[in-house]
């Protein structure tokens, strides 16, 4: 039995999702994305971010943990988040899935985009405020195990959420967004997935 189990455990191994240099793997608009720093930075401080744009993975995930690195900068309207079990709408900027929430009064929460539309789980503000370092580096962790999604910031849960509808897809794209409104910009470095049965 105990060697059954090691195997199994170390059947999945932890892949970098993105290399620190190119966007091999990733498809999206590289005149809103671009790398800097080995990190994947999406939008710009210079001038207005016109509508959401999304980075995604070309391959889908449906099992995993996820861990990376964020940073959030330009003031309190930023907002920008990690799509999980989301696919692109055709001839569209837009995507439909999950997303794990950064911006204030947003960070560690749970939002459907573009399909619900709607706030899934809330983080609770007091935990976010003792955990979240503001524009700097926080490292996120996403874990979808079935129907459930759990969320991460520094290593405090934020979100423990169990999907009640049946017919809500359970695997797609990973990606990463920066949305539209001010001058703002979303890095994201340290991507690392791990895919679990």
């Amino acid at each position: 039995v105990f060697s059954a189990m090691t195997l199994s455990m170390q059947g999945a191994e932890s892949v970098k999702l993105f290399d620190g240099k190119t966007f091999k793997g990733w498809e999206g608009n590289e005149k809103i994305f671009r790398i800097e720093q080995g990190a994947i930075v999406g939008g710009t401080l210079k001038e207005k971010i016109v509508r959401n744009e999304f980075l995604c993975t070309k391959k889908t995930y449906k099992n995993f943990i996820l861990k990376l690195e964020v940073k959030l900068l330009g003031g309190p309207r930023a907002n920008a988040g990690i799509q999980i079990r989301t696919k692109r709408i055709p001839n569209h900027h837009e995507v439909i899935g999950y997303q794990a929430d950064m911006g204030q009064g947003w960070w560690g929460s749970l939002y459907d985009e573009s399909r619900r539309r709607t706030m899934l789980a809330k983080a609770d503000a007091t935990v976010i405020k003792k955990v979240l370092k503001p524009n700097e580096w926080n490292h996120y962790e996403i874990r979808c195990e079935g129907k459930r999604i759990r969320l991460f910031i520094n290593g405090t849960q934020t979100v423990d959420y169990t999907e009640p509808e049946p017919k809500i897809p359970l695997e797609g794209l990973i990606a990463v967004q920066i949305h539209g409104g001010p001058p703002s910009e979303a890095w994201y470095r340290k991507l690392v997935i791990k895919e679990l049965p």
